[in-house]
C-alpha cells in the first residue's frame, strides 16, 4: 500500500509519500516519486506517529455517571467522589472498566498511555492484567498508600511499576517527595507530580526534588513555565478535565516559554480517554480564549514529545524501518497537522496490515 499525501512527525509537517509492506514502513519519499509503478493500492491521507495518551487515571473509569457540581478536591481530592468510588468496587470491576478504556484506545491507534494509579501495589497490578494482550504500552505510576511511607510498600511499588505519580506537592511534604524521588531514581524509574492545578505553586516547590513529568500547571505565571522550560521538564495538559472545573490553561504562553507539552485525557470518569477530543478541544479552546496556538504545536504535543520522553526515538519519525507501525489517516492533506489536530477519528483509520 501507498499513502500519498503528507508526513507529520519530529521533522514537522510536509509533503509525501510512505509505501507500506506487510504493516512496516519500507519506503519514503516526495510525492510522485515512489517506485510502486501502479502496482499496489493507493490511498490518499496523513501518515504520523501514533498518539500517545500521556496522562490519565484509568483506575476511576468504572463511574460512568456525569460527575456533580463541585470542586477539584471534593471529585478527585484523597476524600473525595473518585476515593470512595474505588473503595466500593471489587478488584474485577476496575479491571474490566480499565480493559474497556484500554480498548477505546487501541481503537482509537494510541501507541501508549502513560497512567497515574493510585491503590498501591493493587492498584498497579490490577492495571497491568487489565491491558494483558492488548496492542498498546501502558506506563504505570504507582502510588504508596501508607503515610509515612512504609519501605516494604515502596520497594515492591518500584518492582512492579514503571515509576510514581504524586498527587502534588501541596498534598505531598517535602521529605515524602524527596523519598520518592530519591528511591524512583535510583530504580531507573521516573518521578511524576501534579502541580499548580487549583491554586499557583512557587516553582521550587514542584522542581526540587527533580520531577521527570509534571501535570496541567494550569495556574502557573509565565516565569513559572520559564522555569519549568530551563529545567527541561515535560508538561501534560489535559484541557477537558481543565474545563469541567472552570479552568483553562493559556497553551500559547507554554509555547512561547519553550515547555515541552504533552496532552492527556486525564481521569476516565470525566471524559473518555480521547486523544483525538483531546487535540481537538485545546486547538479549539485557545482559539474561543483569544491565544491560540499552531495546530503543529498541538500535533508535536500528542503524537512526537511522548515518545521522546519516553526514550523511544524511533517511534516519533515516520521512516523506513521505524519502530512500530504509524498511523495512517484518511484525511485532507492541505495543513495536514491541522488535520489531524482537529479532524481525527476511528473511523478514519486506514489498517496498515499491523493491525
Amino acid at each position: 500500500m501507498i499513502v500519498e499525501g503528507a508526513i507529520v512527525d519530529v521533522d514537522g509537517a510536509r509533503p509525501a509519500y510512505v509505501r507500506f509492506r506487510k504493516g512496516r514502513v519500507v519506503e519514503v519519499g516526495t510525492p510522485g516519486t515512489d517506485s510502486g509503478r501502479g502496482r499496489e493500492r493507493r490511498i490518499h491521507g496523513i501518515v504520523s506517529p501514533r498518539p500517545v495518551n500521556s496522562h490519565t487515571h484509568l483506575g476511576d473509569a468504572a463511574a460512568a455517571r456525569e460527575p456533580p457540581l463541585a470542586d477539584v478536591a471534593d471529585i478527585v481530592g484523597p476524600r473525595g467522589l473518585k476515593f470512595r468510588l474505588l473503595s466500593s468496587l471489587s478488584a474485577e470491576d476496575k479491571e474490566l472498566a480499565m480493559r474497556s478504556a484500554l480498548q477505546q484506545m487501541v481503537r482509537e491507534g494510541v501507541g501508549a498511555v502513560v497512567d497515574f494509579r493510585e491503590e498501591g501495589v493493587p492498584g498497579v497490578e490490577q492495571l497491568r492484567n487489565a491491558a494483558r494482550d492488548l496492542p498498546i504500552e501502558v506506563r504505570i505510576l504507582g502510588r504508596p498508600v501508607e503515610r509515612p511511607v512504609a519501605p516494604g510498600e515502596l520497594s515492591q511499588l518500584l518492582r512492579s511499576a514503571d515509576g510514581i505519580g504524586v498527587s502534588s506537592a501541596r498534598e505531598e511534604n517535602a521529605p515524602t517527595r524527596t523519598l520518592l524521588a530519591d528511591r524512583a531514581h535510583r530504580a531507573g524509574k521516573w518521578f511524576a507530580l501534579h502541580a499548580s492545578e487549583e491554586v499557583r505553586e512557587k516553582p521550587e516547590a514542584y522542581l526540587s526534588p527533580r520531577p521527570d513529568l509534571l501535570v496541567h500547571l494550569t495556574k502557573a505565571s509565565p516565569d513559572d513555565l520559564e522555569a519549568v522550560a530551563k529545567a527541561r521538564i515535560p508538561v501534560a495538559v489535559c484541557l477537558r478535565s481543565n474545563a469541567l472545573f472552570g479552568r483553562s490553561p493559556d497553551l500559547s504562553a507554554f509555547a512561547r516559554a519553550g515547555v515541552r507539552l504533552l496532552i492527556g485525557s486525564d481521569n476516565a470518569m470525566l471524559n473518555a480517554p480521547s486523544v483525538f477530543r483531546e487535540t481537538e478541544f485545546a486547538y479549539l479552546a485557545t482559539r474561543r480564549a483569544g491565544h491560540p496556538v499552531d495546530a503543529e504545536f498541538l500535533a508535536r504535543a500528542a503524537f512526537v514529545e511522548p515518545w521522546l520522553w519516553l526514550d523511544e526515538p524511533g517511534r516519533a519519525r515516520v521512516t523506513p524501518g521505524m519502530v512500530g507501525s504509524p498511523l495512517v489517516l484518511r484525511l485532507p492533506t492541505e495543513d495536514p497537522a491541522y488535520q489531524l489536530v482537529t479532524r481525527a477519528t476511528e473511523q478514519l483509520i486506514v489498517p496498515t496490515g499491523a493491525e
